[in-house]
């Protein structure tokens, strides 16, 4: 409301599947938009992406494409298009600018879920350019933060991470097994600071090229291991499978267009956001959440 929005419109996909035009439709003619935020997805982690390449592709690619158009038709003013990281070509030199996006293929295990948002960049110039319609395309890094999705089957690193060194503090595990060697480094993004830099766009943003949501910043996953361990009070050790893949060999964003244009700098430190993240989790589970917690194993060692 303090944005001058006083009654956003949330659609959840049991009322309103995005997959089903009549569908969207519907959902237009009810709320009338004059700004859509298109945030819908179908993802997750590496696991998830090599077990539904298909579906990844598809629901994604139907679901923007679809919802464009009806916006288009249904008069709406605004389209924010909310992509991927996973678009950038595999080996994207670090930081990727915006300017890299079509240089390379993207990292095979993430490949068609990218493809498939970023085929909502396609659509978005391609309908400024033919009918003015003013859509903008947002590309974030990876996402953490409270009221993540902590299923082991489908959820992304951080969220996984945190799963897994508290469920070894419960159960007195002295060892956890990790994907990959890692080595792979990554970028996170507050939730917070996610949704300020999309309002922000929204508000200031009406260009056809796409923009970098980040915060400059890369860790590797050995070492995201090792934070999220001594904030959840995880003293053992971790083994790293080498076997599974690693994914994307890097990823961290040149957000210098995301400042220019709309004045976007994250401001949340990773481990602060990591703490608020791990207290949301413990929670929601109904356990205490001390600074340090203890273990009976607290001579173990992290690798």
């Amino acid at each position: 409301m303090r944005r001058g929005c006083p009654a956003p419109f949330v659609p959840r996909s049991g009322d309103c599947d995005l997959r089903r035009e009549a569908d969207i439709v519907r959902m237009f003619r009810e709320a009338r938009p004059e700004l859509v935020i298109h945030l819908a997805a179908v993802g997750g982690g590496i696991g998830a992406n090599r077990e539904n390449p298909g579906r990844f592709f598809y629901d994604n690619l139907i679901m923007g494409a679809q919802l464009m158009e009806q916006a288009r038709l249904a008069g709406v003013a605004k389209l924010v298009a909310i992509g991927t990281v996973c678009s950038y070509p595999k080996f994207t030199p670090v930081p990727f600018r915006e300017d890299d996006l079509w240089s390379g293929y993207p990292e095979e295990t993430n490949a068609p879920y990218g493809l498939a948002k970023k085929m909502l960049l396609v659509q978005s110039q391609a309908y400024r350019a033919q009918y003015g319609f003013n859509s903008i395309f947002l590309l974030p890094v990876n996402l953490y933060g409270p009221g993540d999705n902590f299923d082991p089957r489908d959820s992304h690193v951080i969220p996984a991470l945190i799963k897994k060194c508290v469920d070894a503090v419960e159960g007195v595990a002295s060892e956890i097994t990790l994907w990959g060697t890692g080595n792979a480094t990554r970028e996170f993004l507050y939730v917070e600071d996610a949704a300020e830099a999309i309002v922000l766009a929204a508000e200031l943003y009406d260009g056809a090229a796409p923009i970098n949501l980040g915060v400059g910043r890369e860790i590797s996953i050995r070492e995201l291991a090792r934070l999220i361990a001594a904030l959840t009070g995880f003293p053992g050790r971790f083994a790293w499978d080498a076997s599974k893949p690693d994914g994307q060999p890097r990823r961290m964003l040149d957000t210098s267009l995301a400042t220019r244009h709309f004045g976007f700098v994250a401001q949340m430190p990773l481990r602060e956001g990591l703490r608020r993240t791990v207290e949301w989790y413990r929670r929601e589970r109904g356990e205490p959440s001390p600074a340090h917690a203890r273990h009976p194993l607290s001579g173990g060692r992290r690798s």
